[in-house]
């Protein structure tokens, strides 16, 4: 049964995900498309970390000492390198098969993350320093309810990290009408009306108290694959903090 702690989760879209989460770690399987874009993902966060908390930018662990929250973890292709760079790493998923992959990965990797089937809206830890939530608030049922949690969790001066495709033509036509048939996308993964355009994220955002400080376009480019790019037509980045009194 669906209680209000649970109200952003789409038990729908939570099945389709635990259906792949065998195949989770696979480059070549069901997220395929997902291992494509953790590198340009990570290259992202690594430039916030290093915005927000200067220090060494070619040092391996800048996230010594922080505590990272990753909501909508899968099996945990985000989290392990959060790890890795040195943060204490919470993941939530909404799929238990999701959490069952990630922490037996974890496990192989021997890395430490506390993995949890848990609705963040039920978590009762708060003052995370860094929280990210990649391609998932397309999924929920209830988008400003879920940032609102998201930001219930983030510390004073912590920042998130969010991506998402853009509702546009172009998103469509490349995650769905290309992208599930011969992109290597499962077929259902999304709704394009469920979508959410840059100006509408940040409204949520700031509806939450939070502030958008940095933005960034995803392209795919045929010779290079996914970029950083000024144009946010398929894919977008956002960073945000707590709005300063």
């Amino acid at each position: 049964m669906m209680t209000q702690n649970t109200a952003t989760i789409d038990p729908k879209e939570a099945a389709h995900f635990g259906d792949m989460a065998a195949d989770w770690w696979n480059p070549a399987g069901s997220s395929a498309m997902l291992h494509k874009l953790n590198p340009v993902r990570l290259a992202y966060i690594r430039a916030a970390i290093d915005q927000r908390w200067p220090g060494d930018a070619h040092g391996f662990r800048p996230l010594a000492g922080k505590r990272a929250l990753d909501v909508g973890c899968g099996a945990g292709l985000l989290a392990e390198p959060l790890a890795r760079l040195g943060a204490t790493v919470t993941g939530l998923d909404a799929a238990p098969e999701n959490i069952a992959a990630a922490q037996a990965h974890a496990a192989s990797q021997h890395l430490s993350i506390d993995y949890r089937a848990t609705p963040v809206e039920a978590m009762t830890d708060t003052g995370f320093d860094l929280v990210t939530s990649m391609e998932v608030i397309e999924h929920v049922a209830d988008p400003a309810a879920f940032i609102a949690a998201l930001a219930s969790k983030l510390a004073p001066d912590g920042l998130m990290i969010l991506s998402t495709p853009n509702r546009t033509p172009l998103s469509r036509l490349a995650m769905i009408t290309i992208g599930e048939s011969i992109g290597g996308i499962p077929k259902g993964t999304h709704d394009w009306h469920k979508f959410i355009t840059p100006e509408e994220l940040t409204a949520l955002l700031e509806q939450a108290g939070l502030t958008v400080i940095d933005s960034s376009g995803l392209s795919f480019d045929p010779g290079r694959g996914f970029t950083l790019s000024a144009n946010s037509a398929i894919n977008y980045l956002l960073t945000a903090r707590h709005r300063q009194a």
